[in-house]
């Protein structure tokens, strides 16, 4: 039948009505399908990384984050994470303020009431109420019922060693940062950024580990604890290292801090003397000038130097503290600590010889070790005929006391200088790193002369306390500079020994600020404190680092070098 207009009219209509819907349909399904594109990447940004809300410029990623453990050498825990509840506020959704302001308080009395109300006042996102509290008290908060407030998970640092390492491990703020010590290191390393951007959210972080050794640790700081009380001093510290690798065992300094409690830290005297300390070291500078000297072929073992009256700078006239006014072998100037003797085989150096190898030995820069605290020496650039002379003994200049151990390693091991390091060395990544400084045979020659300090000289109190391990050792007694004068009754002792010292593995310093006699009979010198002192560490560490006692006194003739031996052979063979 054919079709008439109408109904051609009537088709052309359904047509283009049928093409209309299609074409609606296709719109509608496409913008379904871009809602639920969106929807589904929105679901699954936040099934991957949760919430990130702003607690008052930290976001939530940041503010759960973990840190990772902090260990000594054995895994023996120096700081872990404990996770405590922190709750919040979100001013927004808070319906009854002074109800809120209340009830909080019913449970947190401390809180103050119009600190409280101004936090949860306004259009504010997420606000802190109270950091830290116990499971108890969050419960009892969340059983309130109060609508704003809320909530999370924070770690808190848990120092199971309370004061013993804390100027080495540090501590952190209340916001998990690392602001002193290891800690402030590890956060240097990168996991600040982790923390950050979420990866150390719960998550426990693999452990890092320390060169420590925590019992050396805590027998180092019990020592320097009592040296506190027995000779009624205002400081003391001290530091052990590795002579072989440069691994820090143990560092501690007196007055310390509570790492549990970061506010103690400010109290006055708080400071790592060890590292961020310079000071003025006394005579165990003279280690380091005989050193040059005896490094350079200007001086040896067998000269002789005229000790019997001082020695005479202008108006200034230096004389030696005991005095044994006479001509002086090398080792006797040594072993009597003579500074007119040092100063003479300083003069035969040369001062410009001398100043350069203190730089060759470090002492110009600060000592940069992963710990962040550190002081800059004071070592004057150019040295004059007196600025040589009183550096020769140690006045003059200043170096921090881990300056003066590092240096001291050098001169037992070899001669071979090693930047100390907190982390675990391995003796073949240790060598890679070593730097000649002197030779073997200078370093022969030193061992010798600390062997002889410690058997005849100013360290004979130390080595009767650590009898069987062999130590090595010297004295240093500096006046301090008290309103930009010498003060004769204000010293800061030192004493820098090595053990054992026919083979050193360890270095120990140890420094006494300002001590005083212990008894009636006892003298305020290196040798009566710091001495004692290290010879009390040793005594109690060497067998925990595997090193037995020995008392055979025939291994001390091993360490005469080969030209006294020649001499003494040659003495004792009567003339023809």
């Amino acid at each position: 039948m054919a079709l008439t207009g109408l109904d051609i009219t009537i088709v052309g209509i359904r047509r283009s009505q049928d093409r209309m819907v299609r074409s609606r349909i296709r719109v509608v399904v496409l913008v379904m399908v871009m809602i639920f594109a969106v929807v589904g990447f929105r679901l699954t940004q936040y099934t991957q990384t949760g919430p990130t809300t702003a607690i008052e410029g930290r976001e939530r990623d940041a503010i759960e984050a973990s840190r990772p453990p902090l260990l000594d050498r054995n895994g023996l825990d120096l700081a872990v994470d404990i996770r405590v509840p922190s709750i919040f506020g979100e001013p927004r959704r808070i319906v009854d303020l002074e109800e809120a302001v209340t009830k909080l308080r019913s449970v947190v009395p401390e809180l103050n009431a119009t600190e409280l109300r101004d936090r949860l006042t306004g259009d504010k996102g997420f606000v802190w109420i109270k950091r830290e509290v116990s499971p108890a008290v969050r419960e009892q908060i969340m059983a309130l019922g109060l609508p704003g407030i809320d909530y999370l998970t924070e770690s808190k640092r848990f120092y199971p060693g309370g004061s013993e390492s804390s100027h080495l491990v540090g501590t952190t703020n209340i916001d998990s940062q690392g602001i002193s010590g290891m800690e402030k290191a590890v956060d240097e390393t990168g996991i600040a950024l982790l923390q950050n951007i979420g990866i150390a959210r719960e998550q426990t972080l693999s452990p890092v580990r320390l060169s420590i050794d925590l019992r050396v640790q805590y027998a180092m700081w019990s020592e320097l604890s009592d040296a506190l009380l027995r000779y009624q001093a205002i400081a003391s510290a001290g530091v052990m290292i590795n002579a072989k690798t440069g691994e820090i065992v143990a560092l501690a300094s007196l007055p310390d801090f509570d790492s549990n409690e970061p506010v103690s830290a400010l109290l006055e005297g708080r400071l790592n003397r060890i590292t961020a300390g310079a000071y003025e070291l006394g005579s165990t500078f003279k280690s380091i000038a005989f050193a040059a000297a005896l490094d350079s072929g200007r001086v040896t073992l067998l000269d002789s130097f005229d000790a019997s009256s001082g020695v005479r700078f202008g108006r200034f006239t230096i004389n030696d503290f005991h005095g044994q006014n006479r001509i002086l072998t090398v080792p006797e100037i040594y072993k009597y600590s003579s500074n007119v003797g040092t100063i003479k085989m300083v003069q035969a150096l040369g001062k410009d010889e001398y100043r350069a190898f203190l730089t060759k030995i470090g002492f110009d820069d600060p000592l940069v070790t992963e710990l962040p605290e550190r002081a800059r020496t004071n070592v004057p650039k150019v040295f004059s005929d007196v600025t040589a002379a009183t550096a020769a003994f140690g006045h003059g200049l200043s170096i921090t006391p881990l300056h003066m151990a590092a240096a001291m390693v050098a001169l037992v091991n070899g001669g071979n200088y090693i930047v100390p390091t907190f982390y675990p060395r391995s003796l073949a990544d240790a060598q890679r790193t070593y730097r000649r400084v002197v030779s073997e045979g200078t370093s022969t020659r030193i061992r010798y002369l600390m062997r002889l300090n410690a058997l005849d000289g100013s360290g004979t109190r130390m080595n009767k306390i650590a009898s069987g391990y062999r130590v090595g050792g010297k004295t240093g007694t500096a006046e301090k500079v008290i309103d930009g004068r010498y003060s004769s009754e204000k010293n800061l002792n030192t004493f820098a020994a090595a053990f054992p010292i026919d083979d050193p593995q360890y270095v120990l310093l140890v420094i006494v600020d300002e001590p005083k006699a212990e008894g009636p009979t006892s003298g305020t010198t290196a040798g009566w404190n710091a001495g004692e002192v290290a010879g009390r560490i040793i005594q109690r560490t060497a067998p925990m680092l595997g090193l037995p006692p020995n008392f055979d006194d025939t291994l001390d003739a091993y360490l005469v070098p080969p030209e006294l031996q020649a001499s003494l052979v040659n003495a004792s063979t009567p003339p023809e």
